[in-house]
């Protein structure tokens, strides 16, 4: 058998070379002058060939089970007072390598990650002229691949300033695509559902409800997941985004191709500036036979370094509530002016006892500060916030202490109402403060345009600034989850403090939003898109589904049984219980919040297509339980569970928190049922889930 398989690979190997030849051949591109050079996956299931042209051009092509995927995609770069990298390439020399180990994550969806790729590693020098280097290196995954370009010392490139970097992905056809626009600022936009040749990022511009958003070009941010007509899944995105600009998608609809487009900025003029040696993120393509595979890869993580951090026991994964809702449903209010202010002793230490009395393990605390009068709406927002001064009314160390005697953290909450440069003014300050009194994870936030004006969120000055932070913050033993943040890129593995990011339209629009909030169909497609990218504080548990009687206008767009499975579906190692802590007591579906785990041995998806549903089954770490959350769009839908991840020969309580029957997003979002059952892992369990619905599931060895 083994025999079959590789001779079948052997076979797809030259078999896509040929293709290379002939399509090069075909469409009258130039014909390479030198032998491609190939690099496979461990399984040969994925087969990349690089090539130069008679140009010296320097190009890529994809296959995956012997049929082309990505074709002939080329790779440039333009600088600023220098000719462009583009032709006129030889390779000087290549080398190839394999790699095959296991990591362990101090946190995260799995305790043990493989880590088994090859490596071709190909350097370029132009023939003529100033006789620049460049180096691309290619990783190849079973699950997909990674490059990167390398430019090494030299004596005539020593600064590089980069105006646009050109890489290019040209698809295969016209392959359904779930993507948001390629906006500079912020990724609080609903996904659509499109062909490829359909993408209209510019229709996009002006939307009514983002404090920020700057949209040139048509392109899209990443990860864009895509479907292919035979039924392939790919996924693009970047790995280690590190002192570089962050990158968007342009697309051509007619040509159904992408080429990278860096977020720029108005007051340099550039996208990047680096002295060599240096090496840019990582450009990523994730390829999955199934939908759930793309949610299974570790693919992200791996293209970073490993922990630099080391011990970092200090964090715990774990539930929060907070004064935080009360604010967007209109209870109470950020500042003091307001005569409503939420952050109050009084409020914090009633939230810590609802905590403390729940199995929850910390509270965050947001208006806790000065400066929240003019935080938003004013040109001018620089010196605005103190980061260790509290209102009048809330004694913070009062409150960290109350907090400790109950067992319950206190999240610390910066906004820095976009203005870095003040923040960064207070970085040392405001976390030795918190080193000082215990505490170990923050919430930042950046709403609004980022000052000085010209900037934008995801630009180089501000991958800077947001690495800044979380560097600092280590120091201080101080864990991250960053609002209106750059995109994760994995960095979690090399800096395990950056522990969770907003970087989606999240919860909070269900309460404000005009356009009527979050659809059915939104949390399906996250799953399969920004869930790539990293973990997810998208802050579930929402029961009072109407918002009654705060937002009569407004609503959640789920079942409350929905709302529980979010907690298994939607990763985050820091996971809030969202609600009004009135609108838990008495109601019995709380307890799946209370058991639920936060840190996992391991996640497998059970099922799921893109935008459609899904349902993940994870194993909490150091306990033999299993939780399960499955959710799907406004359709209704039965999936059948199978079991038989469960350890044999041993039985479970399986508790389930279903839809009813006659439950339904809008019409009658909170009825639920609650139903056990002994199990195995020769079982199988047929769910019903609701429109917009879900359930949650939770697993519990029974004792022998």
């Amino acid at each position: 058998m083994l025999n079959t398989q590789l001779k079948r690979l052997a076979w797809y190997k030259c078999l896509f070379i040929f293709i290379l030849f002939v399509f090069n051949t075909a469409c009258k591109m130039p014909v390479e002058t030198v032998a491609p050079l190939t690099v496979e996956s461990p399984s040969g299931n994925n087969i990349l060939v690089f090539f130069t042209n008679e140009e010296g051009e320097v190009g890529y092509t994809v296959a995956h089970s012997g049929k082309v995927v990505i074709d002939s995609s080329y790779l440039s770069f333009d600088f600023k007072d220098m000719d462009a990298i583009k032709s006129g390439l030889e390779v000087s020399n290549s080398s190839s390598k394999s790699v095959t180990e296991t990591w362990e994550m101090p946190w995260g969806e799995q305790r043990k990650v493989k880590n088994n790729f090859n490596e071709l590693t190909v350097d370029l020098k132009e023939q003529e002229g100033l006789e620049r280097k460049l180096t691309v290196i290619f990783r190849v995954y079973d699950d997909g691949l990674g490059f990167r370009y390398h430019f090494p010392n030299q004596p005539n490139m020593k600064e590089v300033i980069i105006t646009d970097e050109n890489t290019q992905f040209n698809l295969t056809g016209d392959h359904k695509v779930w993507w948001i626009p390629g906006d500079w600022d912020i990724y609080e936009h609903l996904y659509n559902e499109t062909k490829f040749s359909e993408i209209d990022a510019i229709s996009k511009r002006n939307h009514p409800n983002l404090a920020q958003t700057y949209i040139p070009e048509n392109a899209v941010n990443t990860p864009v997941t895509m479907k292919t007509d035979d039924g392939l899944y790919l996924s693009f995105h970047e790995a280690n985004l590190t002192d570089y600009s962050g990158m968007t998608l342009k697309v051509n609809t007619e040509t159904l191709g992408m080429e990278s487009e860096l977020v720029g900025s108005e007051i340099t003029g550039y996208k990047v500036k680096r002295n060599t040696p240096f090496s840019t993120p990582w450009r990523t393509i994730q390829i999955a036979d199934k939908a759930g595979d793309l949610i299974e890869s570790r693919l992200i993580v791996n293209l970073n370094e490993p922990n630099k951090l080391g011990d970092v026991s200090w964090f715990k994964p774990t539930k929060y509530v907070g004064i935080w809702w009360e604010m967007h449903l209109g209870k109470s209010t950020w500042d003091m002016a307001s005569g409503k202010h939420g952050a109050t002793t009084e409020n914090a230490k009633a939230f810590i006892d609802f905590a403390a009395a729940n199995n929850i393990g910390a509270v965050l605390v947001e208006g806790w500060n000065t400066g929240w009068e003019h935080w938003i709406g004013f040109e001018d927002r620089e010196g605005v916030f103190d980061f260790v001064t509290p209102y009048e009314d809330y004694d913070l160390k009062e409150v960290v202490r109350y907090g400790k005697e109950k067992g319950v953290e206190i999240i610390m909450h910066h906004e820095t109402s976009a203005a870095p440069r003040t923040y960064e003014q207070q970085l040392d300050t405001a976390y030795k403060l918190m080193e000082n009194l215990g505490m170990h994870a923050v919430k930042t936030g950046y709403v609004g345009k980022i000052i000085p004006k010209g900037e934008y969120h995801h630009g180089q000055w501000m991958v800077n600034h947001y690495r800044k932070v979380l560097e600092t913050a280590a120091k201080h033993k101080v864990a991250v989850n960053a609002h209106e943040p750059i995109k994760p890129t994995g960095i979690r593995r090399t800096l395990p403090n950056a522990i969770s990011r907003e970087g989606l339209r999240g919860q909070e629009f269900n309460a404000w939003s005009v356009e009527g909030g979050n659809p059915p169909s939104h949390l399906p497609t996250v799953a399969f898109t920004r869930m790539l990218a990293g973990p997810i504080d998208y802050t579930p548990g929402i029961f009072n589904i109407k918002l009654n009687p705060w937002k009569e206008n407004s609503q959640v767009n789920t079942t409350l049984a929905q709302q529980l499975a979010l907690y298994v579906v939607i990763y985050g190692p820091v996971q809030m219980a969202a609600d009004l802590p009135e609108n838990y007591e008495g109601n019995a579906a709380f307890q799946f919040i209370r058991d639920v785990g936060v840190d996992w041995e391991e996640s497998k998806v059970l099922n799921g297509e893109v935008g459609d549903y899904v349902t993940i089954a994870r194993r909490e770490r150091n306990t033999h339980k299993w939780f399960i959350g499955s959710i799907t769009d406004e359709n209704p839908r039965e999936l059948t569970v199978d079991l038989s991840f469960l350890d044999n020969g041993q039985s479970y309580t399986a508790t389930i928190y279903a839809d009813a029957a006659d439950a339904h997003w809008d019409d009658n979002p909170t009825a639920y049922e609650i139903t056990s059952k002994t199990v195995t892992s020769k079982d199988k369990l047929d769910l019903k889930l609701a429109p917009g619905g879900g359930a949650a599931i939770s697993l519990v060895p029974v004792a022998r």
